[in-house]
């Protein structure tokens, strides 16, 4: 029963894999600005999960190897959240008007 459940996961982690280079790699450079930002609140979403996994697993079982997965989880959430946002905010000051001297 174990390895059924555990297939599954690789399964979908490698269906995961192989559509989100299909779904990237097709993407317009126009269009990168919007999509990071919508990135940002998936990767939000992430750190919520995280933060609920790393609690039930240190509270419920006492399984110290789960919370730190998730407490790495959280970081790794964290830095793509943060990141998306400098470079969100950096490509957006390239569309604002210069001021003249």
């Amino acid at each position: 029963m174990e390895t059924t459940v555990l297939t599954f996961l690789l399964f979908i982690l490698v269906l995961a894999i192989f559509l989100g280079v299909e779904i990237i790699s097709k993407v317009p450079s126009l269009l990168h600005t919007p999509l990071m930002s919508g990135s940002n609140a998936i990767s939000g979403i992430t750190v919520l999960g995280a933060i609920l996994a790393a609690g039930l697993a240190k509270g419920v079982g006492n399984n110290d190897f789960a919370a730190l997965l998730g407490g790495i989880a959280i970081a790794l959430a964290m830095i793509n959240v943060v990141g998306g946002y400098f470079v969100t905010d950096r490509m957006l000051d390239m569309f604002k008007k210069k001021e003249k001297k």
